[in-house]
């Protein structure tokens, strides 16, 4: 009888270590899938060539670290949520390298459309003044249209090209002289012109959010301010009365009670963000 309980709950625990590694592997897979495939291909179309491979590498190598850190520091649970943390932190870096391109393209774009402008008062095709542009202008924008001249040269229609280096940039202002240079082109027009306007409304735009974002600057400093403040003191108390502290971080009603902190710090951010977040 001792045998058969012995053998089912050996039987049971192989059967839960199965489960629980089905589906870790099915979530490594996904995590692979959604996060390190994409991160590696927005790195490409930021001509930064870095596999999915040694992308998973770097996510691996923040989360132990982190997660290694708060273990020392705090405890198992702020260990395994750091962790946890770390291995998202290449994708949230990505992402902000890519917001942070985006708005510098977007700066370059005004004066590269000056110039395209004057290139075409002198007399150049699309072709030569983009290719103007992309041997004097600084990177990002040189990159793009060295790229859209590339593809030009090996016979993709300007068309395509041009929405194919829309779609790397992820700009609107770019989709925007896009859609008007490919419009021009099959309806006629002047294209010195149109991208003087273009130009003018993508720097009246710019002057637009300079001024909302010095209005809104307080709004995103007290959401900062009022965030922080429970982890600045929780870490100014477990600095000067222990004692108080380690009960919580180390019972189940304390992690519970971080949990939900933690939560609500979080939702009350992204609220603050989304009511100063106005689009022009």
């Amino acid at each position: 009888m001792l045998g058969i309980i012995v053998l089912a709950v050996v039987l049971a625990v192989g059967m839960l270590a199965l489960v629980i590694m089905t589906v870790i592997s099915h979530g490594i897979h996904r995590y692979e899938k959604h996060y390190v495939e994409r991160g590696a291909s927005d790195l490409t179309e930021m001509f930064y060539f870095i596999d999915g491979r040694q992308l998973l590498l770097m996510a691996g190598a923040s989360g132990l670290i982190l997660g290694l850190m708060s273990y020392a520091l705090f405890n198992w649970f702020v260990g395994a949520a750091m962790a946890l943390i770390g291995i998202f932190t290449p994708h949230f870096g990505i992402r902000v390298l890519r917001q942070r391109r985006i708005r510098k393209f977007e700066r370059q774009l005004v004066d590269a459309l000056n110039q395209m402008s004057a290139a075409f008062r002198a007399g150049l095709t699309l072709n030569q003044a983009a290719e103007s542009v992309a041997s004097e202008m600084p990177a990002p924008l040189s990159q793009e249209f060295g790229l859209f001249i590339k593809e030009a040269k090996l016979g993709v229609p300007q068309e395509e090209a041009l929405q194919n280096m829309a779609e790397r940039v992820g700009s609107e202002d770019l989709q925007l002289v896009v859609t008007a240079t490919n419009i021009s082109k099959q309806l006629g027009g002047n294209m010195a012109e149109m991208f003087d306007i273009i130009s003018t409304t993508i720097r009246e735009r710019f002057r637009l959010e300079g001024r909302i974002r010095a209005l809104t600057a307080q709004g995103k400093l007290q959401g900062w301010i009022v965030g922080l403040m429970p982890l600045a003191l929780g870490l100014i108390l477990n600095y000067m009365r222990p004692d108080l502290m380690q009960p919580m971080l180390h019972s189940k009603f304390g992690y519970a009670l971080i949990a939900t902190i933690l939560v609500m710090e979080v939702i009350g951010m992204v609220m603050i963000r989304r009511i100063v977040a106005i689009d022009v």
